[in-house]
């Protein structure tokens, strides 16, 4: 697919300015749009929308399912609205979790009052809800049976076992027999119900939030994990479509072989069967990709070169030099999603991978690549990741949510590396975010993107995500004070004068 010339900014729905401890699908999403309004953006890009876990850090990357939305974003005044919570059920103040920060999510603050506050929603629309509400809600539970009905009782097993992975489940439930799975879904009904619900309120939000968006001229990029977690509802109903063992164990996990100065990395995500998946002509796969584009307009592919190839690592070895290369599913898999869909509407995560191979692929379906300017080493004449020389076929960002903000890596690099960069943008590094961003939006790129945090102008303490950990990431929020018209003007002014 080939993209306009255009620009946008990376924001998480979860850094959005929100009264609960964490952004969420209400007003300040809609205080957000009309910031990219003003800016004369038209790009919003999101991480995946999945449910979080503590476990992992609340990392989108590692959700309990990749076909549902994330309980935590719902926007808890919708509900109040439509009578299903009191006003004095969304003070804050009244509640133990108080003590949320407007500049950073508190997970477990906010985990303990939004669930709550949505178990009692629920409560009250069995008890209130009129006849078009309830068949709004029958209906979209029929419409999205396909991974809902999984997902729901996924949940509800989830509590009845006190949280263990599914994978340590009683055999019965584990390997999903017919006649246990049916006893639960009866006796765990209530619980079904809620998990179901959650998701309707989800879903309705997001598309309300959409169709707003829609009326500012601003389309979503979303994001698509290449692998799912281990302990999802994805991988306990979907077991074929993954490198199991007899007894539903991964056989091999994903990672990234050692590679200089680093000593790989192990994901621990389940590895695809591709040959099985390929028999069903990629039918888990397409059904993901069409709940995907029922709630984005395009998509990032994390992790691009696993369709090409990808690094299988031993179950049971910790080390990721262990591992082995497998072949992807390469052009056929792309073949069938285009006969599906009629088009690719992706962006290709390429970064540390730009083999020939891999960029072949990426080429032959006309898939735009990433660059990053925090890769560029600025002393080495046409450096690939440099702004000047990006090709016209790329996203180009000044950041990303898994890098340093733009003022933290200007701040980190070395004396001579900051010489060399204030010779090719010709700056003195006094406004290096701005800098960042001209020079990105100057660039041959198709689609030029920042976030939030550079535009501000904010240093570490800011970063999103920093890979391989799993502490103090995905926090970061940003104030209703921060979406500042004159920052908006700025960037509109950049972006007029750059034809984007």
């Amino acid at each position: 697919m080939r993209f306009d010339r255009r620009s946008g900014v990376l924001l998480h729905p979860t850094a959005l300015p929100g009264p609960h401890g964490i952004g969420d699908l209400g007003v300040g999403a809609r205080s957000f749009l009309d910031f990219l309004d003003r800016a004369d953006q038209s790009i919003w890009q999101v991480c995946p929308l999945g449910p979080t876990v503590g476990v992992h850090g609340h990392s989108p990357y590692q959700t309990f399912s990749g076909f549902a939305g994330n309980p935590l974003l719902i926007d808890l005044v919708d509900l109040a609205e439509r009578g299903y919570l009191g006003d004095d059920e969304l003070d804050t103040e009244r509640d133990p979790a108080a003590g949320f920060s407007s500049h950073e999510v508190r997970y477990e603050a906010v985990e303990s009052f939004k669930l709550g506050r949505l178990r009692t929603a629920f409560d009250r629309f069995l008890e209130v809800a009129s006849d078009d509400e309830r068949d709004a809600f029958a209906a979209f539970r029929e419409r999205e049976a396909g991974w809902l009905a999984d997902y729901a009782l996924f949940r509800a097993l989830k509590t009845e076992f006190d949280g263990a992975l599914w994978t340590e489940w009683p055999e019965p439930v584990r390997a999903r027999d017919p006649e246990t799975l049916a006893d639960y879904r009866e006796s765990l009904s209530d619980e079904v119900e809620f998990r179901a619900f959650c998701q309707w309120t989800f879903d309705r939000q997001w598309r309300d939030l959409r169709a707003y968006a829609d009326d500012r001229g601003v389309e979503i990029l979303g994001d698509l994990p290449i692998y799912v977690a281990l302990d999802s509802a994805d991988v306990w109903a979907a077991p074929e479509a993954f490198d199991l063992t007899d007894d539903a164990r991964p056989a091999a996990v994903a990672g990234v072989p050692p590679n200089m100065g680093d000593s790989g990395q192990r994901w621990g995500n389940p590895v695809y069967d591709w040959d099985r998946l390929a028999e069903t002509g990629y039918e888990w796969w397409l059904d993901r990709l069409r709940r995907l584009f029922d709630a984005v307009d395009y998509a990032r592919l994390d992790h691009f070169k696993g369709f090409d190839e990808f690094w299988a690592i031993p179950a049971d070895s910790d080390d990721p030099a262990d591992g082995e290369w497998r072949e992807g599913p390469g052009h056929a898999f792309f073949e069938a999603v285009r006969a599906e869909f009629g088009e690719l509407p992706f962006v290709a995560e390429d970064l540390g991978f730009l083999d020939a191979e891999s960029a072949a692929l990426r080429e032959a379906f006309d898939l735009p690549g990433m660059r990053v300017p925090q890769y560029a080493d600025w002393c080495q004449q046409g450096h690939l990741y440099q702004p000047m020389h990006y090709p016209e076929d790329c996203v180009a960002y000044t950041s990303t949510h898994d890098t340093d903000t733009a003022v933290g890596y200007y701040e980190s690099l070395g004396d001579q590396q900051q010489d060399c960069l204030h010779y090719n943008l010709g700056t003195d590094g006094t406004e290096i975010e701005w800098d960042l961003v001209e020079a990105v939006w100057n660039s041959e790129a198709t689609l030029a993107m920042t976030t939030m945090q550079d535009l501000l102008g904010l240093d570490s303490h800011a970063r999103f995500n920093t890979p391989g950990t799993t502490d103090g990431n995905w926090r970061w929020r940003v104030t209703d004070a921060g979406l500042d018209d004159a920052v908006a003007d700025r960037l509109a002014r950049i972006t007029d004068a750059t034809v984007r």
